[in-house]
């Protein structure tokens, strides 16, 4: 952190923020509208990108082991055999799942008899694989390499590679937009994961791929959560949640956009080099800084005068606010900046490793990665219900599609009326209700009835997931706000990341993993209490911003309950006391009588009886 050597003589330009600065640039307007609309193009084009690696790693519903000759007797002739008959002869045929996977027969050298009656022996798999067509795609990242059977384990290290790559991406980069900004950070990100997408298209091996996979996860992530951040930043208390959830529609369209892509594509270097073409896009935000510009809220909040006034400006006059030089009625609130921190002060940034000095801030930040944690890592033993329902590869992508835009609906209606925190704790309860009723009742259960306990709990935990990101970002001070946002989206990797641990383990250990989530969600329910509220509340600037949010009564017993005035008032005294009138005209008669006055007055001003009279006349007029 930069020494402090600025300390505001006004405080308060800082804080009110959103009630003394933002208005008078014209608040939400045009500018800043357009501003969010191309902040909402990015998320489309990550989207693309995470999902696509459902498609890339997607293993064939049936494949088995190319036939060797070598295996074959040398009177072998396969003409005198149909293509069934042929392979029912030369590969094992397992009950439940047709021919082998990974095994061949092999037949002495020597046989004059090419028949199941021959003593054989089993062999593993020696000249390749053949593969019905995968979801969509003819070819992937599966069937490039043939990772099947012994190699099985590269796929899920693959996906916990490419999850590694955001939570490093989320930490590093999140720092980065408290130290850069958020352009800046999000140019980087750009450029970078533009890069790397096309050299993914040119993979020639699995190792270079899961290393280019994890790097270019790594810059996508910088993309979210600078776009992220900036967009709320740019709106005033009733508009940040739906911006945010229009964001979250744009990435439901890029899921419902990646089949239809994947069936054109055919091949996954193709869909690859698709899901790059958006990044590629946006490196035009280079040459017009004015469809993404710095954020003023970051520049105010870190001391950046310079750049905060010419931000001011600018944002003033393209909202059609321009009032000269004047932002504010009455007053130039260019000259108050000035004023307040100084024309030589030096700018401020911070770190997460500020958290270390803070409780609230703290807390609300260890609550909020548990409960990403829990939404995203829980979705597993749902989608996992839902492959046992139906094998069927799109209609388990398909419904959970449905469920993530039917959690946007549900945010949508429900959290501006009810509080992100109250919605927050519904959806951890349903979510923790379903999990529970799932692991207990699964073998007494219809599967009508599991497959809409898997729907319901799939479409909360997505719904908590997503207000945790939204509220994360409201309650986290602006100066830390990519860093502690960073740490809350990392911890929601981990989730993520915990299911293929699962799968590498060939779900060994599925049932232990549904029963920490359960008791997670459970647990969870108990923490979200110790949360603030941030409904119609001015996002925090600073450290101290954000250690002054409180924990307000979930039920108010009064609806101005959260309207208290800060001060106690006492009723004002009477305008006219008689006692205090009757010592006031004495005292004036006393002093103007004195012989040390520098002037003689020659008739007094008031006899004695005089001033009794008025005296009583006073107090006549009081208690008439």
């Amino acid at each position: 952190m930069a020494p402090d050597s600025c300390t505001p003589t006004n405080t308060r330009l800082q804080m009110d923020y959103e009630t003394k600065i933002f208005p008078h640039i014209g608040g939400y307007g045009r500018y800043n509208r357009l501003v969010v609309l191309f902040s909402w193009f990015p998320n489309l084009a990550v989207m693309l990108n995470l999902f696509s690696d459902v498609f890339y790693t997607l293993i064939p519903e049936s494949y088995h082991c190319r036939t060797d000759p070598q295996l074959l007797p040398s009177a072998f002739l396969p003409s005198n055999f149909s293509r069934q008959g042929y392979l029912n002869l030369t590969i094992p045929w397992v009950n439940g799942s047709g021919l082998s996977h990974c095994e061949l027969f092999k037949y002495p050298a020597n046989s004059s008899e090419f028949s199941e009656k021959v003593p054989r022996e089993r062999v593993s798999c020696t000249v390749g694989w053949e593969y019905s067509h995968v979801a969509g795609l003819h070819s992937n990242f599966v069937t490039e390499w043939n990772l099947v059977c012994s190699d099985y384990w590269k796929i899920p290290l693959q996906h916990i590679c490419f999850m590694t790559g955001w939570i490093l991406g989320y930490i590093l980069l999140g720092t980065l937009c408290d130290w850069f900004g958020r352009r800046l950070c999000f140019l980087l990100s750009i450029s970078l994961s533009s890069l790397l997408g096309v050299a993914v298209c040119l993979s020639n091996s699995a190792v270079v791929f899961l290393l280019l996979r994890l790097s270019q996860g790594a810059m996508l992530a910088g993309v979210f959560v600078s776009s992220y951040i900036a967009r709320l930043e740019l709106c005033d208390p009733p508009h940040r949640l739906m911006v945010a959830m229009v964001s979250g529609f744009f990435g439901v369209f890029a899921e419902l956009l990646l089949p239809g892509i994947a069936v054109l594509c055919r091949d996954w270097p193709v869909l690859q080099a698709v899901a790059t073409l958006p990044l590629l896009l946006l490196l035009s935000y280079w040459c017009c800084a004015s469809v993404f510009p710095e954020s003023p809220r970051w520049l105010l909040a870190t001391v950046q005068i310079p750049q905060v006034k010419r931000s001011l400006q600018e944002f003033s006059t393209r909202n059609g606010v321009c009032l000269r030089d004047e932002i504010y009625p009455g007053e130039n609130m260019l000259s108050e900046i000035d004023s307040a921190y100084g024309e030589d002060c030096q700018s401020r940034y911070f770190t997460v490793l500020e958290l270390r000095r803070t409780r609230v801030i703290w807390k609300n930040c260890l609550i909020l990665s548990f409960t990403l944690f829990i939404g995203t890592g829980i979705q597993y033993c749902f989608t996992r219900n839902l492959h046992s329902y139906s094998s069927n590869f799109y209609f388990s992508y398909f419904l959970r599609v449905i469920t993530g835009a039917l959690a946007c609906i549900f945010i949508c209606l429900s959290v501006n009326h009810f509080g992100r925190r109250g919605m927050l704790l519904l959806s951890a309860i349903i979510t923790g209700l379903s999990s529970l009723l799932l692991l207990a009742l699964t073998q007494y259960l219809r599967g009508g009835l599991v497959l809409v306990l898997s729907v319901v709990g799939l479409l909360f935990s997505q719904a908590l997931a997503m207000l945790s990101v939204l509220f994360a970002c409201e309650v986290m001070p602006t100066v830390v706000r990519g860093g502690c946002l960073g740490l809350v989206l990392a911890a929601g990797c981990v989730g993520m990341a915990a299911s293929s641990l699962m799968e590498l383990q060939n779900n060994g250990g599925y049932f232990l993993h549904h029963v920490i989530f359960a008791s997670f969600a459970v647990l969870s329910v108990l923490c979200i209490m110790l949360l603030p509220e941030s409904k119609r509340k001015p996002l925090p600037d600073s450290l101290k911003d954000g250690e002054c949010q409180r924990r307000p009564p979930l039920f108010m017993s009064r609806p101005d309950r959260d309207n208290l005035p800060l001060l106690c008032t006492r009723q004002p005294l009477s305008e006219y006391n008689p006692d205090n009138y009757s010592r006031l005209v004495s005292a004036t008669r006393r002093m103007l009588s004195k012989d040390n006055l520098p002037y003689r007055i020659a008739v007094p001003l008031l006899s004695d009886s005089e001033t009794q009279e008025q005296d009583n006349e006073a107090q006549r007029e009081v208690v008439s």
